[in-house]
């Protein structure tokens, strides 16, 4: 009789039930999309509404379990796995009180308001927890404190949105260091909680619930989630983590000085350490890993993802056209012109996402530059090539932050996400940084990173470092081609010089940043 390994997958737009076998093969999968309403009372608010998510992650539960007919019994363990940052609050009884997406952004007033508590408080904060308080929970937590005191008060417990599925799943309030430690409430190196953070700045410091390393058993499904989903009662309920860190290891970056690049919407850089060393200028996010003894150094580009889905819905529409009458992506045929564009696009360059900094994190107004009225060398081809160009330049600035932090460069890139199905953008993207790009042929690789997380909880994988070479297998392997290395060695220098006068004419307000920090 064949067993599985369920994930539940909770991301910023949608929620998904993947299932796998033992060897890593999805058997199933169910997706529902969710939407993070904002309280028209509070600008910026993303409120994660919990009764109607529940429902929707109970239907993607008892759809996969019908659409691959399997029995539930044979579904050995479940893993969580989530966005970052969002969190949930309970009452002494375990209900859920009030809970936030992580897009959520209502609280710029309280990171002044944090920051005008200690001059140095956030640099030593970020010391002790990785993190500053452009992403975490402090700024929201002082925020409901400061707006919602009723709410404040009834406080008793918070978890991370991959902790609440776990919750929901077994009734076992607890959380886990790789999602927990993007609160900016946890000490890096005891991956547990740091109350004297919290203390700090003027907040609960007994609302943290016990942490389990991932891969660990909290208990199995309850009576009631197992009456509501259709799981067993036998299946045993494991814990998970954050969407980052369980996607590299659902492609192998499992190790000391392994790196990934995840392109979505937004670009990923994570660098694992053993060795965990502090930036002294607090420019780069430290997390921790879902494997135990293990750090990341995370760097983040803004919206490479996206800019192409603008550049091809504002500018291609013949492309999307003829696209739709062949029956294939408008992408691949941007791409094959833009293929054709010697690498450096005629030192043309744009700026979009600056290179991470962030304890002042901003980005000046998108442009592009130095180009010429030549039609022939500057068409929309040429722009298009130069938005691949630019996520490759901003990656190879985070490479080398992270090198300047830790002495270290990788001798391989892990390059997975949607922006890794482009052979023009893994080929650029090894050039610009010499470096091989492995591309890894699992396509649901942060769900699988649960499941393996699963796998390790209930036994059938001693652990996720094994997990990983058992199951991750390679697409397609680029290796850097040497003729290109001058261009883009030279095209870099001038880019980060362009950036700097960019973002220093977006400081005097003549032009709008593309975004920045709150409380900047």
């Amino acid at each position: 009789m064949s067993k599985y390994l369920m994930a539940i997958d909770a991301g910023t737009g949608s929620v998904r039930a993947v299932l796998f076998d033992l060897e890593g093969h999805q058997i199933g999968a169910s997706q529902q999309e969710w939407t993070h309403l904002e309280d028209p009372r509070y600008p910026g608010s993303m409120d994660f509404d919990i009764e109607a998510n529940i429902t929707l992650v109970i239907t993607c539960i008892k759809t996969v379990i019908e659409d691959t007919r399997i029995n539930s019994e044979d579904i050995l363990a479940v893993s969580t796995t989530s966005m970052r940052e969002g969190f949930v609050l309970y009452d002494q009884d375990g209900k859920e009180i009030w809970a936030c997406a992580n897009v959520d952004s209502r609280a710029k007033e309280e990171v002044s308001e944090l920051k005008n508590m200690g001059e140095k408080n956030e640099n030593i904060i970020y010391k002790l927890s990785g993190q500053t308080y452009a992403l975490g929970a402090l700024p929201r937590l002082l925020w409901l404190k400061n707006h919602r005191p009723d709410l404040y008060q009834e406080a008793k417990t918070l978890t991370m949105l991959n902790d609440w599925l776990i919750y929901r799943l077994s009734g076992v309030l607890s959380a886990e260091p790789s999602n927990g430690c993007t609160t900016g409430i946890f000490d890096l190196k005891k991956r547990t909680w740091h109350t004297d953070i919290a203390k700090i700045c003027q907040l609960k410091e007994d609302i943290f619930p016990v942490v389990y390393e991932s891969g660990h058993i909290v208990g199995s499904i309850s009576d009631v989630f197992s009456q509501a989903s259709g799981l067993s009662t036998k299946t045993l309920v494991i814990t998970g983590g954050g969407d980052a860190q369980l996607g590299a290891v659902g492609v192998g970056v499992v190790s000391d000085k392994q790196a990934a690049v995840f392109g979505g919407s937004f670009w990923q850089y994570e660098f694992n350490t053993q060795e965990l060393i502090m930036d002294s200028q607090c420019r780069v996010r430290v997390n921790c890993h879902a494997v135990p003894h293990i750090w990341q150094y995370e760097a983040i580009a803004f919206f490479p993802g996206l800019v192409t889905r603008w550049y091809r819905d504002a500018f291609c529409q013949t492309e999307k056209e003829t696209a739709r009458k062949m029956g294939v992506s408008a992408y691949s045929l941007m791409e094959q012109k833009a293929s054709e564009i010697p690498p450096g696009c005629y030192d043309m360059m744009c700026a979009f996402s600056d290179i991470m900094n962030y304890i002042s994190w901003k980005h000046a107004s998108p442009t592009f530059t130095n180009f010429q009225l030549d039609p022939e060398k500057y068409n929309r081809y040429t722009f298009y090539r130069s938005i691949l160009e630019n996520a490759a330049l901003v990656t190879k600035g985070h490479v080398d932050l992270v090198h300047e932090v830790t002495g270290h460069y990788p001798d391989e890139i892990i390059f997975a996400g949607g922006s890794s199905n482009s052979p023009l953008w893994c080929q650029i993207l090894a050039d610009v940084l010499n470096l091989p790009i492995k591309v890894p042929k699992v396509k649901e690789a942060t769900a699988l990173g649960a499941a393996m997380c699963a796998g390790v909880g209930c036994g059938v994988y001693e652990s996720l470092e094994s997990a990983s070479k058992a199951l991750v297998s390679w697409d397609k392997i680029y290796t850097p081609n040497p003729d290109n290395q001058e261009t883009y060695q030279r095209l870099y220098k001038k880019w980060c010089e362009m950036y700097k006068h960019q973002l220093t004419i977006a400081d005097k307000g003549i032009t709008q940043h593309m975004w920045k920090a709150p409380g900047l």
